[in-house]
């Protein structure tokens, strides 16, 4: 069922799930860092560094670096790939997929709240 918010009441759901993502998880991650773990877990496979600079329009060190930190909070791995060794394959992890599924059950539940 669709649910018609304003933008205000569409900020403050935002607001209030991202907080409690942070108090829960205690990962933080950057906006950039987020829309990238989506498009990893959402947009089917292969993922490589070039591929995600070229989908946000950013630079493959400002991917590379986001991945640093992603990968190194276990939420992402990476891997050369075996066919093209000047590729970067990036792979989900099960700790980067249960975070987002908190974050799915999180933004469900608020805005559930929200609209009662």
């Amino acid at each position: 069922m669709p649910v018609d918010l304003t933008p205000s009441q569409a900020l403050g759901l935002w607001h209030e799930v991202t907080s409690q993502q942070v108090q829960q998880d205690g990962r933080d991650l950057t906006l950039r860092q987020l829309a990238i773990l989506l498009e990893i877990y959402l947009v089917p496979p292969p993922h490589t560094v070039r591929g995600l600079a070229s989908k946000l329009g950013v630079t493959k060190p400002v991917i590379t670096r986001a991945l640093d930190t992603m990968g190194d909070l276990g939420l992402v791995t990476r891997m050369r790939d075996d066919r093209d060794r000047r590729n970067v394959i990036i792979k989900r992890t099960v700790d980067g997929a249960l975070y987002l599924e908190r974050l799915g059950d999180l933004i469900i539940a608020r805005g559930r709240a929200q609209t009662a």
